[in-house]
């Protein structure tokens, strides 16, 4: 087999993207902990200007990478959103009430757990959010290494939870990381805003002048101090889902996009921010409040809040569980619901800053939390017999046709 051929076949694999930002945060860790450890932080420290006539944005590059390349991570789940809600596992009310009742689960315990062991301190209590997250790359390509083992249905759930959870951390986002509101620039940010409603409402198939409506919504969303990446989100709902020609310019777009976010942008996110430094760690910093807080948010707070209400649900009648789907699968997935990686990492540097002497405790809970999450996932979904998933997937196509057919899936991850 030509190397072309491997890189092909692995970079087709489910597990690929989970793959590739692990490898990234080991990268970071070990660049970080190495003689170029200044380098590493001197460049991504390094100031960028983006100005026109004495006006414009100038950014560490840390930050162009957190609000700008993160906001096409947010475009992308934006579409898929958009893309679940009018055609997918999130169009009928009936199928969201379990996987939505545990990602509100998923979020709330673990963010109660954090908040309470840092209830005394009100700098670090404003992380509250950082282990309400789900990692989707990660946890489903640790789902993917374990093949048939795992019924179609279970893959949904997964699937339908994280995209829940991530539309909670969006709005967790707006709601309380907004600082120094400038109401002037959101009512500029209201000009490409009604440019972007007009295409969609006009089914326009070129692409290219939303997607440029969308950065100018950026740079005025910036300026008003609401988080830019919100901008994205906002540009993904006004792309059609279906213009004026039958096609889709949404599928189009989240097609050719995924590869792009799950394999470069997300990794070079991954890299930017995964650098804890162990030199000069002590004890009372690896058991500190905040890390206290993320790990037992992210490896219990997880567990109890999707496993408890989903048990909650099936055992008084309000759901059912997926067919062939067992307690061991809806515990398996509840642990793997505590890997956070991407998005704690990015909650957390909204929480402190990227400067913050609080950043590196964050780091090493996310991280912490996160592996410890996968490891203990990854053994009790593989426990299961895989005959129980191989007679769960003949009897109910529907759910493996879900899977095929995600985008999610096929970009190599959420």
């Amino acid at each position: 087999m030509s190397l072309a051929s491997a890189l092909d076949r692995f970079f087709r694999h489910d597990a690929a993207g989970g793959i590739v930002l692990m490898v990234s945060a080991v990268l970071a860790l070990i660049v970080a902990n190495s003689a170029l450890t200044d380098t590493y932080h001197g460049i991504l420290n390094t100031y960028f200007a983006v100005t026109f006539g004495g006006e414009g944005i100038e950014k560490a590059l840390i930050l162009w990478i957190n609000d700008g390349l993160m906001a096409i991570f947010f475009f992308l789940i934006g579409l898929e959103l958009k893309r679940e809600m009018l055609e997918g596992k999130l169009k009928n009310p009936r199928d969201v009430i379990l996987p939505g009742a545990a990602a509100v689960g998923g979020m709330a315990v673990p963010s109660l757990i954090y908040a309470i062991i840092n209830w005394s301190n009100p700098e670090t209590v404003h992380g509250w959010a950082i282990p309400a997250a789900t990692d989707i790359a990660f946890a489903v390509g640790v789902m993917a290494l374990l093949g048939n083992r795992i019924p179609a249905a279970l893959k949904v759930f997964l699937l339908t939870l994280a995209i829940l959870d991530d539309l909670g951390a969006i709005l967790i986002i707006a709601m309380f990381y907004t600082a120094d509101l400038k109401v002037d620039y959101l009512f500029l940010a209201l000009l490409p805003l009604a440019g972007l409603w007009y295409r969609n409402w006009k089914g326009y198939h070129r692409v290219a002048p939303s997607i440029l409506l969308g950065i100018i919504l950026w740079i005025f969303v910036l300026k008003s101090g609401v988080h830019a990446t919100l901008a994205g989100v906002i540009t993904a709902f006004f792309i059609p889902l279906k213009d004026k020609y039958g096609k889709s310019p949404l599928h189009a777009v989240e097609d050719s996009l995924s590869d792009y976010v799950f394999f470069l942008i997300v990794p070079i996110f991954a890299f930017a921010n995964a650098g804890v430094v162990l030199t000069g760690i002590t004890w009372d910093q690896v058991f500190s409040p905040v890390v206290i807080g993320i790990v037992l948010g992210l490896y219990f707070g997880k567990k109890i809040g999707v496993f408890g209400i989903t048990w909650i649900l099936v055992k008084t009648g309000i759901a059912k569980l997926p067919y062939g789907v067992t307690w061991r699968h809806i515990y398996g997935v509840s642990c793997l619901a505590g890997i956070g990686f991407t998005m704690s990492l990015f909650i957390g540097g909204l929480s402190f800053g990227d400067g913050s002497v609080y950043m590196n405790e964050v780091r090493i809970g996310v991280l912490a939390g996160s592996i410890l999450s996968a490891i203990t996932g990854y053994i009790v979904l593989r426990s299961v017999p895989v005959a129980k998933a191989e007679k769960a997937d003949r009897a109910d196509p529907h759910a493996a046709a879900d899977v095929k057919e995600s985008p999610v899936i096929q970009g190599g991850s959420q």
